[in-house]
């Protein structure tokens, strides 16, 4: 999963024009359904970090930035890169705090600077100019941006009840979050917008985290344990940077997410299933765990490389390990019929549990993608359930804060299973806003562990 950054004064910023450019560039990738991910990929190197940075901000602020928007230009613009340039430049415009505008991306550093608003809105319209698609609307980019200066506190009380410019969610997300989490609703969409920590995973058979954490002090960097095998950094570092990335030492991965593998009930020489394995974060702790014979699977062939990149980087890779490309679902595609001891089904999910590392999540999701997901999730845990030796174990796991996706899923599973026992594992995990402790701080994850009766 992607990580929390921080400032790298080792880089230097581009020109904000062109980093407003390339921000609204991803902006607007990003409104017609493709992943920020995927839209900051194609950002040129030097110019990426800044970017993230402001993307970052932008996804955070887009629907204070979009309500803002509807009061000072009437029509969305007919220009789709403006409509974007105007939103990350409003995002920008916003006041906020420093926390609110750190970067979380590819494990690299970045941090949003402070720009005057006149300069702001300045670059603005230099980059509108300056583009072919945008020239023509200069005018009213600038004159909407100016007036925001002018009339900011009027506007902003027009959008005062305004609840998806107040929790920068759409507003389907609040109301389900609202009637899922009466007691704490506020605090769950508050959480999304806090940038999440940078958390490693020890790997246990290469180092410890003692010595991590010693190597790490001589490094002047701080970290501070949290569970069995992770390390919280207070400051966030680009990994390659960190000691022992190279040696295989340590993963990053969420809190939250260490917690699958121990849930297991691993031995050595068992034969064990990763059904949605990449990028192999939940693969690399189990081979951590046990000598096992694992089988990673997953249907994205691409993204098995970054598996096996893992497995080879952390020592963990041998003959005992297969990665296939696959659909969990086509059994007859990749099981050869014989019985696994331990099932980890990490299935698809709407990934509602990290949008405070993916903050575009919420803006590409659709209400009716819950309903749609769950269903997936009721036909693969039903067919991987049919790969289950008797007496073996199946973890149900999603990063998900939705009930369809979780409790309500896990009870119906329980209900077509007559012979699945379900045993004690966490239930819902929520990243509350108010955690602040290393034991809590962690994205939002749903567990249910079933033991297949002999």
């Amino acid at each position: 999963m992607n990580t929390m950054s921080d400032v790298d004064s080792s880089r230097a910023s581009p020109p904000l024009s062109s980093l407003l450019l390339a921000t609204a560039q991803v902006t607007e990738a990003v409104l017609g359904g493709q992943s920020m991910t995927e839209a900051l990929a194609a950002v040129s190197t030097p110019s990426r970090a800044a970017t993230q940075a402001l993307a970052f901000h932008t996804m955070r602020q887009l629907g204070w930035a979009r309500a803002v928007k509807n009061q000072l230009i009437a029509r969305t613009p007919p220009s789709p890169l403006l409509d974007a340039l105007a939103l990350v430049a409003i995002a920008l415009l916003k006041p906020s705090d420093a926390a609110s505008k750190a970067a979380i991306i590819d494990f690299h550093t970045a941090a949003m600077p402070s720009y005057a608003p006149h300069t702001v809105v300045d670059q603005a319209v230099t980059t509108a100019a300056n583009d072919e698609e945008m020239a023509r609307f200069k005018g009213l980019l600038n004159g909407s941006l100016r007036r925001f200066l002018r009339e900011r506190n009027d506007v902003l009380r027009m959008i005062d009840r305004d609840l998806e410019a107040k929790w920068n969610h759409p507003m389907w997300w609040i109301a389900l979050v609202r009637n899922t989490y009466p007691q704490q609703w506020e605090e769950v969409l508050a959480g999304a917008q806090r940038p999440a920590p940078l958390t490693l995973r020890v790997n246990r058979r290469q180092a410890t985290p003692e010595q991590v954490i010693a190597a790490f002090a001589e490094a002047g960097v701080t970290a501070v344990p949290v569970g069995e095998s992770g390390l919280m950094l207070t400051q966030p570092r680009p990994v390659t940077q960190l000691p022992g990335f190279a040696e295989g030492w340590w993963s990053v991965q969420d809190a939250g997410a260490q917690l699958a593998a121990p849930l297991l009930p691993l031995k050595d020489g068992m034969r064990v299933l990763d059904a949605c394995a990449a990028p192999g974060g939940k693969t690399a702790h189990m081979l951590e765990l046990a000598d096992v014979e694992m089988l990673a699977l997953d249907s994205d062939a691409r993204r098995l490389t970054r598996v096996t990149e893992n497995l080879d980087r952390l020592k963990l890779n041998s003959s005992k390990v297969t990665v296939k490309a696959a659909s969990a679902l086509d059994l007859d595609s990749w099981w050869d019929g014989k019985p696994f001891d331990a099932v980890l089904a990490d299935v698809p999910c709407t990934a509602s549990g990290i949008v405070r590392r993916h903050p575009d999540i919420r803006w590409l999701r659709r209400q009716d993608d819950v309903a749609r997901t769950a269903t997936l999730q009721s036909r693969m845990t039903d067919a991987l359930w049919r790969t289950v030796a008797p007496g073996g174990h199946m973890l149900y796991v999603t990063c998900s804060i939705f009930p369809a996706e979780g409790a309500r899923q896990a009870a119906a599973f329980s209900r077509r299973h007559a012979d699945a026992e379900r045993l004690n594992a966490p239930g819902q995990l929520l990243p509350i806003a108010a955690e602040a402790t290393a034991e809590t701080q962690r994205d939002g994850f749903f567990y249910a562990l079933f033991a297949k009766q002999s």
